[in-house]
């Protein structure tokens, strides 16, 4: 009866833990479509979805130097089966449905939200690899889903249209095809020394057949999927080359499958290496090819006339290292000390859990170099592998001077398979220290206990949400929010009001969402059949982390430029101003000081929540309702606040309510002053 009421209560355990899985399946598929608004990094929209989207639907879009045609280091191959072969087949049905229904399906939302569902569906690739490998080695895998899932990794950055999402995803397969390689030769290898001991205490011929036709009735295992890891590797690598540092590890645990063994010699290892490189071949040329013919080094015409050289193939993998080695070009990014992955970036991507890895790893670092072998994962074992997936990279990573957190986002699936049951199970089931005090006794107790580890569980959901929260809402949450403000703007004026937006300490504006017809591509009339460019209509300023005086009089250079054109061409202009509330006391005070009579600003909207770490808010900040943008009408407009009483509590509201409303993005229309003085 009680190992009955135990099973009953694993099992209840297990539905349980399922059913808080799907329900956070559900929610990162309702993350996409509500849409998040936070913006994580430009290279997000710059990367792929800009130049994708312009090439599609014929956009003006920005073109980064990455895309440069004389020096690509982008490769175009993952966007293209990730995002544009998506947008085709979406253009495709919006064909149909403006004929039958008349409904366009292309929108700013849609060109948003539609690349992020794709990179949703894709990410669930890294659930199957871990629901797949914990079934091949019979591991538990509720516990490692439900971590996976409840991951913000995985609920913002497993749907944003980053190359570190798709490497993610591409190391979860990998992991996956080379887990049941090794445990398949792991079986081969055990079946064929066992049937080989038995041939040779064999006596009779007939059971010397027998065995012999047992052992030839084993599958093969050697060369398992060799084609499939190779080509997935070289899609890696053409992704982002950094590929290297997470599959370099894994391909040796699948080289290395039964070295030592009786059957398995270096010969086979040599024969391996020489059949992976070979299988490599097809799918490099394709990606080389493929990247050729976009950037323009070949065209179709001279590979029919097979007039082709090495000057008509670019390498783009090759471009970003060479780029990359350059400790000078990747300082232009920023430059980080050696340790920040370790101590900030982990931590920060997997809270707990990356700290229980780090730990763990140390621990692992220090028995290998104390030369503690027996105390150590094996060589061909998953926890050996999974180890490896995630201490090599991390090292190699590190050393380069640039370091994001996102560079680190595929670890995730070998730090949750590793350590996620040790938030139901424990740390230790039993004091671990050989010395025992009362000092050993409460360290165990309150950290390494399965009651601590529980408690470790509750941290790392509200690290989460917290997180989730953050990245997907709150950083430089108006950026999106103005981009589909100005998008409606751009509609409702049509084409007879040319638009101007400058920005300052935010993030580059997508143009993709903007939807505006290319002014760089030919068209053709298709009544008359004469060729035309289209009259570029809106004009992007983006002035950075520029201080307000200095953009005060760009603002007042762009202003007086457009009243010319105004005067002469008689050319209707509309000029708005983008940056965080948490600078309006500072462009109010740009104005004031300017003593000039001539240009005036005026609120728009304001887009929350939006923050900006390029200017962070401040309980010294005056409060929005005492900044009035017409210096000509200056009145007491916050005279509720008891303002001579710093210790009341207005005051302490006031000032609450300062910081508040500095979380937003406000928008400017910035005109000439019509006003008599």
């Amino acid at each position: 009866m009680k190992i009955n009421s135990y099973l009953r209560a694993i099992a209840h355990t297990k539905d349980r833990t399922l059913f808080r899985y799907f329900l956070l399946v559900a929610l990162r598929i309702a993350l996409v479509f509500i849409p998040q608004t936070g913006y994580i990094h430009p290279d997000e929209f710059f990367q792929a979805l800009e130049p994708m989207a312009g090439d599609e639907f014929h956009l003006e879009v920005v073109r980064t130097w990455e895309f440069n045609a004389t020096f690509p280091i982008r490769s175009v191959v993952v966007p293209f089966g990730i995002i544009k072969l998506p947008f085709n087949i979406f253009k495709f049905i919006n064909g149909y449905t403006i004929y039958f229904l008349g409904v366009n399906l292309i929108s700013s939302y849609a060109l948003l939200v539609f690349p992020r569902f794709c990179m949703c569906l894709l990410s669930f690739v890294c659930d199957y690899s871990m629901f797949r490998i914990c079934r091949v080695y019979g591991l538990r895998h509720e516990m490692r889903l439900l971590m996976l899932g409840s991951s913000y990794v995985m609920l913002v950055f497993g749907t944003r249209t980053f190359s570190n999402t798709v490497e993610m995803i591409l190391v979860a397969i990998l992991l996956c095809f080379v887990s049941e390689c090794m445990l398949l030769s792991n079986t081969v290898i055990k079946q064929t020394e066992i049937l080989y001991d038995k041939y040779q205490e064999a006596t009779k011929i007939v059971e010397k057949v027998k065995i012999f036709k047992l052992k030839s009735a084993l599958p093969a295992h050697s060369f398992n999927r060799c084609f499939l890891i190779a080509s997935l590797c070289v899609v890696g690598v053409f992704n982002r080359p950094t590929f290297l540092f997470f599959g370099m590890p894994i391909v040796f645990f699948w080289l290395l499958r039964g070295l030592g063994t009786k059957t398995i010699t270096f010969l086979d290892f040599n024969v391996r290496v020489g059949l992976f490189v070979l299988s490599a071949v097809p799918v490099l040329l394709l990606c080389t090819l493929v990247d050729s013919l976009y950037f323009g080094y070949l065209t179709l015409e001279e590979v029919e006339k097979l007039d082709i050289g090495i000057n008509n193939f670019v390498f783009t993998p090759l471009n970003f290292i060479r780029y990359n080695i350059n400790p000078s070009n990747t300082a232009l990014h920023g430059i980080h000390p050696w340790y920040l992955h370790v101590l900030v970036n982990i931590p920060l991507l997997f809270n707990v859990l990356g700290i229980v890895a780090i730990t763990s790893a140390i621990v692992f670092l220090f028995r290998f170099s104390r030369g503690e072998y027996s105390s150590l994962p094996r060589a061909q074992s998953i926890v050996g592998l999974m180890t490896v997936a995630c201490v090599t990279p991390t090292i190699l990573l590190s050393l380069i001077n640039h370091q994001e957190p996102r560079f680190l986002i595929p670890v995730l699936l070998p730090i949750v398979l590793l350590h996620a049951p040790k938030f139901h199970s424990g740390f230790f089931y039993e004091n671990p220290f050989r010395l025992r005090n009362t000092l050993t006794e409460f360290i165990y107790e309150k950290f390494l206990s399965v009651e601590a580890s529980k408690r470790y569980l509750k941290v790392w959901c509200i690290a989460n949400i917290v997180c989730t929260l953050f990245f997907g809402f709150l950083h430089q949450g108006g950026v999106i929010q103005l981009t589909n403000h100005i998008a409606r703007e751009i509609d409702t004026r049509g084409n007879d009001v040319n638009i101007h937006l400058v920005t300052s300490h935010i993030y580059s504006v997508p143009m993709s969402i903007l939807r505006i017809p290319s002014s760089k591509l030919l068209y053709t009339n298709p009544y008359n059949g004469q060729k035309f460019k289209r009259e570029k209509r809106f004009f992007l300023y983006e002035y950075g982390g520029m201080e307000m005086r200095m953009l005060y009089k760009r603002l007042k250079l762009i202003l007086d430029v457009n009243e010319l054109k105004l005067v002469g061409r008689k050319q209707k202009y509309a000029l708005f101003l983008a940056i965080p509330s948490s600078l309006t006391d500072d462009l109010n005070m740009a104005f004031y000081g300017s003593n000039s009579t001539l240009m005036q600003h005026k609120q728009v909207r304001v887009f929350y929540p939006h923050l900006s770490t390029e200017a962070m808010p401040s309980a010294f900040r005056r409060h929005p309702c005492e900044v009035n943008t017409d210096f000509f009408e200056i009145d007491d407009t916050c005279s509720a606040f008891d303002k001579d009483d710093a210790y009341s509590v207005d005051t302490i509201l006031r000032q609450f309510s300062s910081v508040v409303h500095q979380f937003g993005l406000v928008l400017y229309r910035i005109e000439v002053s019509r006003k008599k003085v």
